[in-house]
């Protein structure tokens, strides 16, 4: 079955080259617990295997035999631009790696949309040179519009990064309550299966209640979460695969329960791998 590389070398090499075309996957994390560093790497060895095979092979090594790289890479934000992006990419990755893993990928800074109607000032998140009268109708649009018109028009065949659900929803809850918030991810889960590409979500665990996380899993493809894990006196990051159409069972094969996690100049790794004993 042809695979999408979630551009995490040995989570995809365990996985069957990545993920089915279509998924809708949500990377729900505690702060710090490498969600962001997940979705950082993934769109950047996505980018090196356009960009650069010798990096790429350098850092990921090679694409499973099932595995077909997205035709294009979008990183879709409501808070931050390219720069302020590619610049914190660059504080836990390699410079080089960065470089190259971006220049394929096309960055969309949304906050326009998610700022215009609250009491942020203006010059907070556009240009204060721009003429507030040259934006027109076009700029005025929903946040849910602006995202939905993006994914329509670029989705297909895709990598996305939807640069955090948590930003997203805090937009929706003004206009819709959590049945209809739920009903739209299921949307979007049915839109994803026809465009046939790969949508990732990023959401912050600590700004949801149970209730709330649990009814986000239940509208979406696959659920990977991120903890802190104490032991002693040290901490370590973790992965736990909760759901995944398609993925889980293959783990599962494997009795695998968890994934202790790392962070290094390649981005987001796994260092070992815990089965049931």
């Amino acid at each position: 079955m042809e695979r999408l590389p979630m551009g995490i070398s040995r989570l995809d090499s365990m996985i069957g080259g990545g993920a089915p075309p279509g998924s809708v996957v949500l990377l729900a994390g505690e702060v710090g617990a490498g969600a962001r560093e997940f979705v950082y790497t993934s769109i950047a060895m996505n980018g090196l295997a356009q960009s650069d095979a010798e990096l790429f092979d350098l850092y990921y090594g090679s694409l499973h035999s099932n595995a077909t790289v997205p035709r294009d890479i979008h990183y879709v934000s409501f808070t931050a631009g390219e720069d302020a992006l590619v610049e914190e990419m660059g504080f836990t990755m390699d410079e080089e790696l960065v470089a190259s893993g971006t220049r394929p990928v096309e960055f969309v800074d949304l906050s326009q949309h998610y700022f215009q109607l609250s009491q942020v000032p203006r010059e907070w998140y556009s240009d204060a040179t721009t003429d507030i009268t040259s934006l027109g109708d076009r700029d005025r649009r929903n946040t849910l519009d602006a995202v939905g018109e993006y994914l329509n028009r670029n989705a297909a065949g895709s990598l996305v990064v939807i640069d955090s659900v948590t930003d997203l929803l805090s937009a929706a809850e003004e206009h819709m309550d959590w049945n209809e918030i739920t009903l739209l991810m299921k949307g979007l889960k049915k839109a994803s299966y026809r465009w046939g590409g790969l949508i990732l979500l990023l959401v912050n665990i600590e700004a949801l209640s149970e209730h709330q996380l649990g009814r986000l899993m239940d509208a979406v493809d696959g659920s990977l979460v991120f903890r802190w894990e104490s032991g002693g006196s040290e901490r370590a990051r973790t992965l736990v695969v909760k759901q995944f159409r398609g993925v889980l069972s293959r783990l599962e094969d494997e009795n695998i329960i968890q994934f202790e996690t790392e962070i290094h100049d390649g981005g987001f790794d796994i260092s070992d791998v815990r089965k049931i004993r």
